[in-house]
């Protein structure tokens, strides 16, 4: 409640006191007139009831009313209310004053302040004096004042019979209340009544008309301008005739203001006599009388705005911020909707009918809503930046300014900013921070309509709607009962003021006036006060912040590229991978322009900083430093965006060790930026931090999990309110750790607080005050330290802070304070002179650093209430602080300068093989490029890998160099290149300036025959001894003085050698000896593997050299015992003897020669009569011939005593054997060594003059023609035909019985033509390009001269046709040496013919080798870019045309078997050349030797057995280091390569596979390809090793056991093309120009190396984007490919490999235990082969039908020439020409040969007869075990597995051993739920198994298939 009124004064015109012209105010009376206790009586209202001055008037005026508004010192604004009225002057004033009256008439003639037009002339001479009535109140209700004077005046004019003092007593005395909506009645006591309403709520001001006046008299335009003016604190001066429209334009202008309070100088109604107070420099909003306007118009700097002429005038200096846009323009347009509706339908060509415009009252708060909508967007979300620094004993707020700008995005915006400086913004915040509180219309607007805001700002109408529901609730606040009743008051008759007044105002009573006053007070003491009491509440937060005006969107698209780069670069500094991080810096830095990557950054940083510290090694610590000055650069001394405040605790986290005890930290790196040295930065930075740690103190201790959290990071508690995340809320994460980890926000906690406030004791409320100062306090001294951190240069000495940066010389002057406090700066200076700094130079640093900390302490703990005792305390320690800073920075200085310049990077460690052992450990090297383009950049673009730094490595199997690009824009790329120790053919030093220039003289070169080429420089800190040791020790491993020094047997090796090794090799052992050897090896396998001599049955393939897991104990053995009835060869064997045969049979030669049907070892003569071959064991103690296998086939006619005699005419007794019979023609295909001169050349020369007598060779050549003979009629179609036989009787002959397929066409020569026509339109290479037919030219050429190239060249390269060959053919062609067949003429009548060719040596191979290895790897840059030089070294290295001869004449050997004939190849010493084309004819003839156990089978049984000298020709030991690297079995690989090439379809292999044999013979990982014979080998005791020894998983020794290991892992050698033609017989071109390079010689990955090794190419697999082990930034999923550096075929596998892949995971995903790969492929190739055969004329559904013979040709379409001319005729299916029923006879017969090798295939799924689980019992003391079986009637086996769906067999019992199948009792360990019937036993000739199965009828069931499957066999 307040006094409606609280003085009443009479003031009247007196004179002036010093005589001069003017009068002036008296005052005449006044009531009370003792001034009240709570309100002083206001000094010098005589001045304001006059403004224009006390002036006597010559006539009578009419009274006059208006408010005047006068402020007290506590700024308390007193409203005036004055009526003047005029009476007659008596005579003694009357005199005073006459001579002025001349003037005063010019005056009023003038228009002045009197010259009222309603005034009345007296009686002439007659003077008129003002008299005013005032009213002083604190309220403003001028109409309720205007109405009370008035009736004073009227009682007073009127005469009415009503005591005046009566009137001004109750006046005085009337008691209403100050808001809260109520409504009350009052009565003077002259029979008036007037109602008052109190508006509902206080703080909404009352505006009434005078906002809806303001805009008719200005206009919008100039409104808004006093709006902003008036917020950023302009001066503002009204001008107007009117006092009363001067009083309403001011408070109309206060009210828009809302809801911040105008706090400088506000004078509605200026008196002249004060008119010097408008030259003041404050602020002001002031109105003059518009009489002065001469005088306004001198004043430069203060913005006129002339009511009456609507003009607001702007001096040139002045600058008035506009609203930030787009708020001025919707604000425009709003004001503009309401005021002048009509505006939107002016242009409208039927216009609505008018709407009624709204009432003067209601415009005016329809615009006061706009004003306060614009605030509630101004100020959106300002809570969010609030910092709570003291909850108690009163709260003190803070306000973080630069996060409020920052947040808003209005950091350039002038408005804004002068508007959050200014004092009015100030008041905001101290009286509406306060959290606990009544709400107001604003609050309400700002918390919960923002949202509504911003949608509807697109939509005019809404917001007019809007703007109207807030204008009613601002009504409703000033009019809360509409329906008021009318008021009663008497007024004056009309001109009442003419009439001659009876008196003049009398003099009141004043002691009736105070006894009325008195007695009402007493009243008013005694009842008590009818206050209502406010209603406090939590003040609402509202959302938080958002930009004004989003940014475009462009900018935000690529802004989350940007932060993956800033996430990445700093992932890879703190993962050491500093190339990848320097690669990315540049683009770090540009991207670190932006805010959000600043952001991104400073929250990166914090992830990697454990318990407030983290140390980095030097590169990482100068990225870090780097990119955090980077971030600070663009911070403006604001900090608006809080990166600073994020960085600050970074800055003291950060650090790296300069030397034991001396470490430095982030911050002496990052100083040089403005931020640090502006106060306010610092403030906020402190206040934030006191926020966090005030508001822990009031958090439970349930919900203050861990103190040090509080700030939501990990973080200490001092350090940790680092990131203050009050200050991460400005951020923009709005406080979103704090929201997390508690919901409650400090200003919900100080909300808390308050309400409880008054509920504590006086004690606890002491307590809190004291907690509270003391967190005040600490925090006070822990920033006195930081800022000394980041204020306190390295070098002390350097004045480099006072100049570089701005402001921390004249910091004085610097502050963020909106009180300059006096106190503060006196106390800073009384503790300065004792600070022991002298301040007698200005580049004293510490004085000026002690003098700022004192500044700011003094500052933050004046405002946060520290006692003076804490504050003197942190005086006398700040100097202490940052004397001691300046020490430990003295260290660092020192110790920083010692730094070494570059910092080597860090040598990377290889990753080796199980067994691999360094031999020497990193030296330090750069690796230089290679002559490659690929690696080094160069014109096919890419990145620069080489050259590299790094280390090279020398391990027992490797040279390694790992090592990164020296190109720093290259990246983090570890660059691995290696080669087997093994495979090094040649090292060479070499000089070479380094890329830095600097001449490093020990350069050295590796060459391997793998394709790598280490060219490196050794660093300058490896000496040269440690240089030259390298090279020694890598010579000593390359060439070992034994074979047994290999790395592939030292590896894990049961024998060492234990006697020093031999000199030189005992070139012939005694057969004792041999056989001693022979006999104890075998022993030891035999003998270790099973202790009993058991009967030999071959293994199924798939288990040899896989031998069972040497844990599992309950094995079923592989039966291994010789039986002497199956096995005696025709010649009695000694028993010693006989124990060698076991493995002799056992190997690949044996079982090949099996499956050729090429003989048996059995001593039934019956049978032996009708096979043409046996396998002959003459061979068997290696006596006749050392390099073959023990076992060989040869002429069942040839007694083994004559081989010896036939060997001695073949060089190395390397006599002719069989190696391969063709399934179709019967011919065979023999290889031998060359023949010796007196060989059968000889015979040759001299068969027509018989000797007289015959030498020993003479007979021995007779056995030779003998054995030929013999060889000759061993086929049968020689036999039949006595001997001799002509091609088209031959043909014409087996025609019926067998139908060649296309490729294998053999015409009659009674028809040349047709002969020609059927070959052109034989398809050539499957990917059937068109190729020229052959010309015929060839038909009459014989073979020899066409081979040695005297013949017409053959078009293409195409394979000679069966048409050329002689029409006479012979049954055994002999391929042998041009050189050796000189001069001989081959009889016609023989039967063999000679076929001289020209072969190269291997020393042609040796050098075209070396050529090739410089023409792929050429050691030095390419003289000419681009291919060309490439190919013109290719082209001189010959090694194409090697291959080429290589398979022309395979493919003339395959044509001649094809034909029926046999051939011998004879070449050189029959152990390279001749392995070659032996074994490339049974690969193009024979389809079983393209799948992966027949290639394997090819290689062991041609190569390995057939001794080719692998030693001597990889020069594997010292002794052969002279001869050199020849790679005879590389180039029969590149062969198969090239055959690969031009038949994708027909291998099962893929190009893989033969590159890992390709690296694998020369790599000494295996043992396969060690040694040059099987007869070496068993000596060196590998052979039987190799075989059957138990061991567990460790090391395969064997490559084949490898890639079978391998294979079931992985796909990596499987062909998924493979779809072949049964019976198909390859015919590849063999020109030049249809070869290709194989990629093998010219491809390289970087990344890990040669891929061959697979451990060691299986990288660590990534961890996938989510889970990042060490919570660093989410790797992208993205991946740059590089041919030259990833491995292309496992970054991006085939469509098969990933589908399968694919499965496997979905497998392991629903817990399912995944198959093998090759299981799930067959099962999808036989579905779509059961598909295709349904459909056989169908069109293949997919590329899998192409196993479907039929279907096979379908697939592509082939471009072939037609008989006829050149048109081309396209042909889908080439069988066209067989007509249909050879084409069915041909489709059943290849479904038969389909099976033919079924007892081969791995895939043993398919011969599943029956199977289920049966218990078995293990061996002695063991359990039974379930185990999964399964009967296999095709193998004629019972296998059993672990589980079902395991692929690998544990064990198998051969059922032809089985004698019986009986039933079984229960034994000790027995299943105990299972009946007694359900056991059976099955015993075999060696022992009995125990089984049992789940119930009787599955026993019966599988007692009934063993005996059925017994009972087949």
């Amino acid at each position: 409640m307040a006094r409606l009124a609280d003085y009443f004064v009479l003031v009247a015109f007196g004179p002036h006191p010093r005589g001069s012209a003017e009068g002036q105010g008296q005052i005449l009376q006044r009531f009370p007139e003792k001034d009240w206790e709570d309100n002083p009586f206001p000094q010098g209202i005589e001045l304001f009831c006059q403004p224009s001055g006390w002036q006597l008037c010559p006539e009578r005026n009419p009274p006059t009313f208006f408010v005047a508004v006068l402020t007290d010192i506590n700024s308390e604004r007193h409203y005036c209310a004055c009526l003047t009225f005029w009476e007659p002057v008596e005579p003694t004033q009357e005199g005073l004053c006459t001579e002025d009256t001349a003037e005063r008439e010019e005056e009023a003639g003038e228009g002045g302040p009197v010259g009222l037009s309603t005034a009345a002339p007296g009686p002439p001479g007659q003077l008129f004096a003002p008299k005013t009535l005032v009213l002083v109140s604190r309220l403003d209700h001028a109409e309720v004042f205007r109405n009370s004077l008035g009736l004073i005046y009227t009682i007073h004019v009127e005469g009415l019979n009503v005591g005046l003092e009566n009137v001004v007593g109750n006046l005085l005395t009337c008691i209403i209340p100050l808001a809260g909506g109520s409504q009350r009645t009052i009565s003077l006591g002259a029979g008036d009544r007037q109602v008052i309403q109190t508006p509902l709520t206080d703080s909404l001001p009352i505006s009434r008309c005078s906002v809806a006046l303001l805009f008719r008299q200005l206009g919008i335009t100039n409104v808004l301008s006093l709006f902003c003016a008036a917020l950023t604190e302009h001066k503002v001066l009204f001008l107007s005739r009117s006092y009363q429209r001067l009083s309403d334009a001011c408070r109309g202008l206060l009210a828009l203001l809302f809801p911040l309070r105008y706090s400088f100088t506000y004078v509605p109604i200026l008196p002249a006599q004060l008119l010097e107070v408008l030259s003041t420099p404050t602020p002001f909003i002031i109105g003059v009388n518009a009489a002065f306007q001469a005088e306004a118009q001198e004043l430069l700097d203060v913005i006129v705005a002339d009511l009456d002429g609507g003009t607001v005038t702007v001096p040139e200096c002045v600058h008035i911020p506009p609203l930030p846009e787009p708020l001025q323009s919707q604000t425009h347009s709003i004001l503009s909707m309401v005021l002048d509706p009509e505006l939107e339908l002016a242009d409208l060509a039927f216009p609505p009918p008018t709407t009624s415009t709204s009432s003067l009252k209601m415009q005016d708060k329809e615009l006061r809503a706009v004003f306060l909508r614009l605030f509630a967007q101004l100020l959106q979300g300002y809570r969010w930046c609030l910092h709570m620094v003291r909850i108690h004993p009163e709260p003190v707020i803070r306000f973080h300014k630069a996060a409020f700008l920052g947040q808003r995005g209005l950091v350039e915006d002038d408005f804004l900013m002068k508007v959050l400086e200014g004092m009015a913004f100030a008041g905001f915040v101290s009286e509406r921070g306060v959290p606990y509180r009544p709400t107001d219309l604003f609050d309400e607007l700002v918390a919960h309509e923002v949202a509504r805001m911003r949608a509807d700002d697109s939509h005019p109408q809404r917001v007019l709607r809007h703007v109207k529901e807030l204008a009613e609730q601002l009504y409703k606040n000033e009019n809360p009962y509409p329906a008021v009743a009318m008021h009663k008051v008497q007024r004056p008759g009309e001109a009442s003021h003419l009439r001659r007044a009876p008196r003049p105002f009398p003099r009141l009573d004043e002691g009736m006036v105070q006894w009325i006053v008195d007695q009402a007070t007493a009243k008013m003491q005694g009842a008590p006060p009818a206050v209502k009491a406010e209603k406090k509440t939590t003040v609402p937060s509202g959302p938080p912040m958002t930009a004004i005006l989003e940014r475009s969107s462009g900018l935000h698209g690529n802004s989350a590229r940007r932060l993956e780069v800033v996430r990445n670069c700093i992932s890879y500094v703190f993962e050491g991978k500093m190339l990848e991080a320097k690669k990315l810096l540049p683009a770090v830095l540009r991207a670190l322009k932006g805010r959000a990557a600043r952001r991104c950054l400073a929250q990166e940083l914090h992830l990697h900083v454990q318990q407030n510290r983290a140390v980095l090694d030097h590169q990482q610590f100068d990225f870090v430093v780097r990119m955090m000055n980077c971030c600070l650069q663009d911070c403006t001394s604001l900090d608006e965006h809080g990166i600073a405040a994020a960085l600050l605790p970074l800055v003291t986290a950060f650090c790296r060790k300069l030397s034991p005890g001396v470490t430095q930290f982030a911050y002496s790196c990052v100083q040089e930026h403005v931020v640090w040295s502006t106060p306010q930065f610092w403030e906020a930075m402190f206040y934030g931090d006191v926020q966090t740690h005030i508001r822990a103190l009031y958090l439970e201790p349930a919900e203050d999990r861990d103190p040090s959290q509080v700030c939501g990071d990990s973080l200490g508690p001092r350090d940790g309110a680092g990131l203050a995340l009050a200050h991460v809320r400005p951020l923009g994460q709005v406080g979103e750790a704090l929201t997390q980890e508690d919901e409650r926000s400090a200003l919900d906690v100080a909300s808390e607080q308050r309400r409880l406030w008054p509920t504590l004791s006086r004690e606890k409320q002491q307590e809190l005050v004291q907690k509270e100062e003391s967190t005040v306090f600490s925090q006070a001294i822990h920033y006195a330290s930081r800022m000394s951190y980041l204020l306190l240069p390295l070098d002390s000495s350097k004045s480099r802070l006072l100049r570089e940066r701005a402001g921390l010389g004249d910091l004085e002057s610097a502050s963020n304070s909106l009180v300059t406090n006096s106190m503060a700066g006196s106390v800073a200076e009384s503790y300065d002179t004792e600070s022991g700094f002298e301040d007698a130079e200005t580049c004293d640093v510490p004085g000026a650093v002690v003098r700022f900390i004192n500044r700011f302490v003094d500052k933050v703990c004046t405002e946060s209430g520290v006692t003076s005792d804490h504050l003197k305390g942190l005086h006398v320690m700040v100097p202490d602080i940052v004397q001691m800073h300046i020490e430990t920075l003295e260290a660092v200085q020192r110790e920083s300068k010692r730094l070494p310049p570059i910092q080597k990077p860090k040598l990377l460690r290889p990753r080796l093989l199980p067994g691999e052992e360094c031999v020497l450990d990193g030296l330090r090297v750069y690796l230089l490029p290679d002559g490659r383009e690929e690696g080094a950049g160069g014109s096919r673009g890419g990145p620069a890998l080489l050259p590299a730094e790094g280390a090279v490595f020398l391990t027992t199997y490797r040279v390694i160099f790992t090592g990164m690009p020296t190109d720093p824009l290259v990246g983090e790329q570890v660059v691995v290149r290696s080669f087997p120790v093994a495979a090094l053919t040649k090292e060479e030093r070499i000089n070479i300036q380094t890329p830095s220039d600097q001449y490093l003289p020990d350069g050295l070169q590796l060459r391997s025959c793998t394709f790598q080429l280490l060219k490196m420089v050794f660093d300058e800190e490896v000496g040269s001894d440690s240089a030259e040791l390298f090279r020694k020790q890598l010579h000593k491993l390359r060439y070992p003085p034994d074979i047994r020094g290999t790395f592939a047997l030292t590896l894990g090796s049961a024998h060492t050698p234990g006697r020093p090794p031999r000199a030189t090799k005992d070139k012939g052992p005694s057969f004792r000896t041999l056989s001693r050897n022979l006999m104890k090896n075998a022993k030891r396998t035999i003998g270790r593997q099973y202790v009993t001599r058991k009967k030999y049955s071959p293994p199924s393939w798939e288990h040899r050299g896989q031998p069972p897991p040497g844990d599992q104990e309950d094995e079923i053995s592989v039966s291994e015992e010789l039986e002497p009835s199956t096995l005696t060869p025709s010649l009695a064997l000694k028993p010693s003897d006989r124990m060698t045969m076991s493995s002799l049979v056992e190997r690949a030669c044996c079982r090949d020669y099996q499956r050729l049907g090429l003989g048996t070892l059995s001593s039934s003569l019956s049978r032996a009569k009708s096979e043409p071959f046996r396998i002959s064991p003459v061979n068997r103690m290696y006596a006749i011939c050392r390099s073959y296998p023990g076992l060989l086939i040869v002429p069942q006619s040839v007694q083994d005593n004559a081989l010896q005699r036939v060997s001695r005419c073949y060089r190395q007794n390397r006599f002719p054997v069989v190696c391969w019979r063709s399934g179709r023609s019967k011919a065979v295909l023999l290889r031998s060594g060359g023949l010796h001169g007196k060989g059968v050349v000889g015979l040759f020369k001299a068969q027509n003059a018989p000797s007289p007598g015959q030498s020993q060779a003479d007979s021995s050549s007779l056995e030779q023609e003998k054995y030929l003979q013999a060889v000759v009629s061993s086929m049968p179609r020689y036999a039949d035909a006595s001997g001799r036989n002509t091609l088209s009787g031959f043909s014409s002959a087996h025609m019926g019985s067998h139908v060649p397929s296309p490729r294998a066409r053999v015409t009659t020569l009674s028809n040349p033509m047709a002969a020609l026509a059927s070959r052109r339109t034989a398809p050539r290479g499957k990917w059937g390009s068109v190729r020229a037919g052959g010309r015929s030219s060839g038909l009459s050429t014989d073979v020899g001269t066409r081979l040695a190239g005297m013949g017409p060249p053959q078009a293409n390269g195409a394979p000679p046709d069966p048409g050329f060959l002689r029409p006479q053919r012979a049954a055994l062609y002999i391929i042998g040496d041009k050189a050796q067949l000189k001069g001989v003429r081959p009889d016609p009548l023989q039967q063999w013919e000679l076929v001289p060719i020209e072969v190269f040596e291997t020393r042609q191979v040796k050098g075209s080798f070396k050529k090739l290895l410089k023409a792929c790897v050429p050691g030095y840059p390419a003289t000419e870019p681009g291919s060309a030089s490439f190919l013109c070294s290719l082209e001189d290295s010959e090694w194409l045309i090697q291959i080429h001869k290589l398979l022309q004449v395979s493919v003339l050997v395959v044509e001649l078997l094809d034909s029926g004939s046999s051939v011998l190849v004879s070449l050189e010493d029959g152990w390279d050349i001749t392995t070659q084309v032996v074994s490339l004819v049974q690969l193009l003839s024979d389809p079983f030797y393209r799948t992966l156990e027949g290639f394997r089978l090819l290689v062991e049984k041609e190569w390995l057995s057939f001794g080719h000298r692998f030693s001597h020709r990889g020069a594997h030991t010292l002794a052969g280091q002279s001869s050199g690297f020849t790679p005879v079995f590389l180039q029969f690989l590149d062969c198969v390569h090239q055959v690969h090439l031009q038949f994708p379809m027909e291998f099962e292999f893929s190009p893989f596979y033969l590159k890992f044999l390709g690296y694998h013979h020369a790599s000494h990982r295996f043992r396969t390809f060690l040694l040059d014979s099987d007869y070496e080998r068993i000596e060196l005791g590998l052979l039987y090793e190799e075989k059957g020894e138990r061991r567990g998983q460790a090391a395969c020794r064997s490559v084949w056991e490898y890639v079978e290991r391998l294979s079931k892992r992985t796909p990596v050698f499987y062909n998924y093309l493979y779809a072949p033609e049964d019976a198909e017989v390859l015919r590849p071109y063999s020109n030049v120009s249809n070869l290709k390079v194989w990629d093998f010689y010219t491809e390289e990955t970087l990344a890990e190396g040669p891929p061959y090794d697979w451990e060691l190419a299986q990288g660590p697999p990534e961890p996938p984007e989510e889970e990042r082990p060490d919570g660093g930034a989410p790797q992208s999923r993205r991946r740059v490919v590089w041919p030259c550096y990833d491995n292309c075929p496992r970054a991006q596998p085939d469509a098969i490999s990933q589908l399968l892949e694919e499965l496997q995971r979905l497998e392991t995903e629903l817990g399912r235990p995944p198959e093998r790969w090759k299981d799930a492929w067959d099962r999808v190739k036989a579905a779509q082969r059961l598909e295709g055969r349904q459909d056989e004329r169908g069109t293949p559904s997919s590329l899998l039908v192409s196993s479907v013979p039929h279907h096979r040709r379908s697939l592509g379409v082939y471009l072939q020439e037609g008989p006829v001319g050149s048109t081309l005729s396209l042909s889908l299916d080439s069988d066209q020409s067989s007509g249909s029923s050879a084409s069915g006879s041909r489709q059943a017969a290849r479904r038969s040969t389909s099976t033919l090798y079924s007892q081969f295939q791995t895939a043993e799924s398919e011969n599943r007869s029956y199977e289920g689980t049966l218990y078995k019992k293990g061996a002695f003391m063991k359990p039974w075990k379930a185990r999964w079986f399964v009967l296999d009637k095709t193998k004629h086996q019972l296998r059993y597995y672990d589980h079902r769906v395991d692929t690998e067999c544990k064990g198998f019992i051969d059922l032809a051993e089985v004698e019986a199948v009986a039933p079984g009792t229960p034994t000790l360990g027995a299943p105990k739920t299972v009946d007694e019937k359900a056991f059976f036993d099955v015993k075999t000739t060696r022992r009995v198994y125990n089984f049992c199965a789940q119930d009787v009828p599955s026993a019966q069931q599988w007692v009934d298939q063993i005996q059925s499957c017994l009972s087949d066999a």
